[in-house]
């Protein structure tokens, strides 16, 4: 014969109900990351903007080794971008950071360790958030506006993190995926332009942090890529310039 299943006992079923709704409320909200759910249902959470802007956004910076080559490359285009920042990294590098925003570009939090939280730990996200923004605000002197978080896994969380701190969570509409072994600059800009529009926002790394180098197939092909936009008629500059209105900061 069958064992019979055992049964919880009733103490534990009350507890277990609210660890699983907790569950559920902090990793449901990272399917946001699947892209026709994004563009479907959160456009804003897309970065899609004005229409006659493509918002220019690099993530997991800033690295001594590749981000001063992406400066150089965008001074010599006259354009302007978004660095999603890693607080330890700015930290480390701060005067790198404050380059950053000589240059005329802008500082966005990108998490302070680029980590895949799908536990909920009462607390994590909003004092990592929290240091990573006050970070960026150190380090620039003005608070930041957004967030994207590490891989764009966006759980309950951490978005709940992000709005305490009053910045907006801001994913993308393209990418490069200069990540992929045997990536080339050819394959990123196709890539990219497969997906980019008017009102998009791109994707793109100016640092790796498995230091493969995977940064420069990117670093290859953004001169291109903006002259392909501009030539098509778009501008090309930072979230601040894209249209998307930023939550209301806390004093």
């Amino acid at each position: 014969m069958n064992p019979r299943p055992r049964r919880i006992p009733a103490a534990l079923r009350g507890p277990l109900a609210v660890s699983a709704l907790a569950l559920a409320a902090h990793v449901v909200p990272a399917g946001t990351w699947l892209p026709g759910l994004r563009r479907t249902c959160f456009p804003s959470l897309a970065g899609l903007g004005d229409s006659r802007h493509v918002a220019l956004t690099f993530d997991d910076g800033p690295d001594p080794r590749s981000t001063p080559l992406f400066l150089h490359a965008l001074d010599r285009s006259s354009a302007r971008a978004t660095f999603f920042v890693l607080g330890e990294s700015l930290l480390r590098h701060p005067e790198l950071g404050r380059d950053i925003v000589r240059r005329g570009h802008e500082l966005a939090v990108h998490g302070w360790t680029h980590s895949r939280p799908w536990l909920p730990v009462p607390g994590r996200d909003l004092r990592e958030v929290s240091r990573a923004a006050e970070a960026v605000r150190g380090v620039s002197g003005v608070r930041p506006l957004w967030y994207r978080p590490p891989y764009g896994i966006l759980t309950g969380g951490r978005w709940t993190a992000a709005l305490a701190c009053g910045l907006r969570p801001v994913l993308w509409s393209a990418w490069g995926r200069e990540w992929v072994d045997g990536s080339t600059a050819e394959g990123v800009l196709a890539t990219v332009r497969s997906g980019l529009g008017g009102g998009g926002t791109v994707l793109l790394h100016d640092a790796d942090l498995s230091a493969s180098c995977r940064w420069r197939p990117v670093l290859a092909t953004l001169p291109e890529l903006i002259n392909g936009l501009r030539a098509a008629g778009l501008t090309v500059g930072p979230l601040a310039d894209h249209g998307l209105a930023p939550l209301r900061q806390r004093s």
